[in-house]
C-alpha cells in the first residue's frame, strides 16, 4: 500500500494495522476517524449506544511499538456489551438490571485484545443477555440495519456487525451461542467466525464447562476476520475449555489459502424451512468453488433431531445460569428468558439424557462425514431481515415456529457440535439486502475454515470490502 485513501475507514483492518505499523497512520488518527464515522451514522444505526471516545483518545496516545502477527498497533475496535471493558458502562445488552453498572475491569478477551494494541472506541449494542436473535433492548432500543434501517441486523451481535458494516470500527468483538455472530453477519453483510469453543478466553461468568458460548471477531474481510483471531486468542488457565494456539496460524492460513478438495452444500441441513431466494443465492455462490478446482456435491449429515437437542440442553444451562436470576428479580427479567426456563422444566430428566446421547450421535454421524468431505456449506439465514422491532420470528410462509428460537435452527444445529464456522457475505437479494453462507469445518480447524472461505471470498469478490452509508443517513 503506497497511498492511503481519501477516507481512512475504507481500509480494510489489514491495511489500517498495515499503515499503523509503517507510521503512515496514528491510532490517533484512526480513533478520530472512528469518532466522525460514529457521529455520521450512529443515529441512524444505533449500533455503539455506549461509548468511551476520551478514554480511546488517551489509549491512543499511549501505544508503543508491538510485534508479533496480532499486534493491531492502536486500530479501534468495539466490544459487545455482554463483555467487560474497565472504566465503561456494561448494561448485558441493555437490561435495566444493569442500567447504571460501571466495570471495574476488563473481561480477559479484552485485556489480550488491548494488550495486542486494540482500542475500544465503544460497547455495541445486543438484546438483553445476548438471549435473542434479533438486536432491542430495553435500554437502547433497536439496532438498524445500515441496507435498511427499517429491517433488524439479527442477533446477538447486531451492533457489532453494524459498527463494523458502516465504518464506525475495523473489527468488532462478538459472541456466539446459537446464531449471535453468523446471523448477524449475515444480516449486515460483513464477515464473522464462530470460534472453536476454548479458541478465544471467556470471563469466570455463565457456565463454564459449556461449548455453546464462544467468542469471536467480526470484520469485513476474511483476512481482517484472521487478524481479530490473532489478536482475540490466549490459552487461560482460569477458563477449563481454553486452547493454546500458533501465533500467525491464521493470518497464514487466509495469506497463502489451501482450498478444501469437496466441499458439501445444504440448503437446509434438514431441520429448517429456507426462504427460495436465499437458498438459490447461497447455491449459485457455493457453486462458484468450481472456479477455483473445488469439487462441490449436495449432501448432508443426518442432523433431523437438533432442534429438540437443542432446547433440552440449551434448557438446562438456562436453569442453572438463571434461575436465581429470575427468583430475584421476577418480571424485571425479559419473558423470553421466562419462556425458556417454563419449557426447561417441562422436560423429564429422561429427555435430557436423549438429548446427550442424540448430540453425541450427531457429532459421531458429522465426523464420519468429515472423512470424505473437508467442508459443509449452507445458508447463515433462512430469511432476509425482518423489521428490527420485532423480537421474535414465528413464521416462514406456510410453516409456524414452535418456539421463539426455532427459525435460527440452521444455526444453533451447528452449535451443538463444538465446530469452527465461518459466515460469508456471497450476493444480495433482489431488494439488495445481503445473504451469507456458513463454511462449517473440522473441530479445532479454525485455520482451514478461513482458508476455505478466503478461496470463496477471492472467487465472489469480498462483499463487505468498503463501509456501507446507512440508506437514510446517504
Amino acid at each position: 500500500m503506497t497511498d492511503l485513501p481519501s477516507r481512512l475507514i475504507d481500509l480494510t483492518a489489514t491495511q489500517a494495522v498495515a499503515a499503523l505499523r509503517s507510521r503512515k497512520v496514528s491510532p490517533a488518527e484512526l480513533v478520530e476517524a472512528s469518532a466522525a464515522r460514529i457521529a455520521a451514522v450512529e443515529p441512524t444505526v444505533n449500533a455503539l449506544p455506549i461509548l468511551c471516545l476520551e478514554r480511546a483518545r488517551a489509549q491512543a496516545g499511549g501505544i508503543g511499538a508491538g510485534d508479533g502477527p496480532g499486534w493491531l498497533g492502536g486500530l479501534p475496535v468495539s466490544v459487545k456489551d455482554l463483555d467487560e471493558v474497565a472504566g465503561v458502562r456494561h448494561t448485558m445488552g441493555g437490561s435495566v438490571l444493569f442500567e447504571d453498572v460501571v466495570s471495574k475491569v476488563s473481561s480477559p478477551m479484552v485485556q489480550v485484545l488491548e494488550g495486542n494494541g486494540g482500542i475500544p472506541v465503544g460497547k455495541s449494542n445486543s438484546p438483553e443477555f445476548g438471549f435473542n436473535a434479533s438486536t432491542i433492548n430495553a435500554l437502547h432500543g433497536p439496532t438498524r440495519n445500515p441496507y435498511d434501517p427499517r429491517l433488524t441486523v439479527g442477533g446477538s451481535s447486531g451492533g457489532a456487525a453494524a459498527s463494523v458494516a458502516t465504518g464506525e470500527v475495523w473489527l468488532a468483538t462478538g459472541s456466539d451461542l446459537g446464531s449471535s455472530i453468523r446471523l448477524p453477519a449475515a444480516f449486515c453483510g460483513v464477515v464473522g467466525l464462530r470460534p472453536s469453543p476454548g479458541r478465544v478466553p471467556r470471563g469466570r461468568r455463565g457456565m463454564p464447562f459449556s461449548t455453546l458460548p464462544v467468542l469471536g471477531p467480526i470484520a469485513r474481510t476474511v483476512a481482517d476476520v484472521a487478524l481479530g483471531m490473532e489478536a482475540m486468542v490466549g490459552e487461560l488457565w482460569s477458563d477449563p475449555l481454553s486452547l493454546p494456539s500458533a501465533p500467525g496460524m491464521f493470518s497464514a492460513a487466509v495469506a497463502a489459502p489451501v482450498g478444501p478438495k469437496l466441499v458439501a452444500w445444504s440448503a437446509d441441513l434438514g431441520v429448517s424451512p429456507v426462504d427460495p431466494e436465499i437458498a438459490a443465492i447461497c447455491a449459485a455462490a457455493v457453486a462458484r468453488f468450481a472456479e477455483a478446482g473445488v469439487a462441490v456435491e449436495e449432501a448432508c449429515p443426518d442432523l433431523g433431531e437438533a432442534v429438540e437437542v437443542f432446547h433440552a440442553i440449551r434448557g438446562v444451562n438456562h436453569l442453572a445460569a438463571f434461575d436465581p436470576l429470575v427468583a430475584a428479580e421476577g418480571p424485571r427479567v425479559i419473558p423470553e428468558i421466562h419462556e425458556s426456563l417454563a419449557r426447561a422444566r417441562q422436560v423429564p430428566i429422561e429427555r435430557f439424557a436423549w438429548a446427550e446421547r442424540e448430540r453425541a450421535a450427531m457429532f459421531g454421524r458429522l465426523m464420519d462425514f468429515f472423512e470424505t468431505h473437508d467442508v459443509l456449506v449452507c445458508p447463515a439465514a433462512i430469511m432476509k431481515p425482518f423489521p428490527a422491532e420485532w423480537r421474535r420470528v414465528d413464521r416462514l410462509g406456510n410453516h409456524q415456529f414452535d418456539s421463539y428460537i426455532d427459525w435460527i435452527a440452521i444455526t444453533f444445529a451447528i452449535s451443538l457440535l463444538g465446530v469452527p464456522v465461518l459466515s460469508l457475505p456471497v450476493g444480495f437479494t433482489q431488494e439488495g439486502l445481503p445473504v451469507g453462507i456458513q463454511i462449517i469445518g473440522r473441530p479445532r480447524a479454525d485455520a482451514a475454515v478461513l482458508a476455505a472461505g478466503a478461496v470463496l471470498e477471492q472467487v465472489i469478490g469480498a462483499k463487505g470490502r468498503l463501509p456501507v452509508t446507512p440508506r437514510a443517513a446517504a
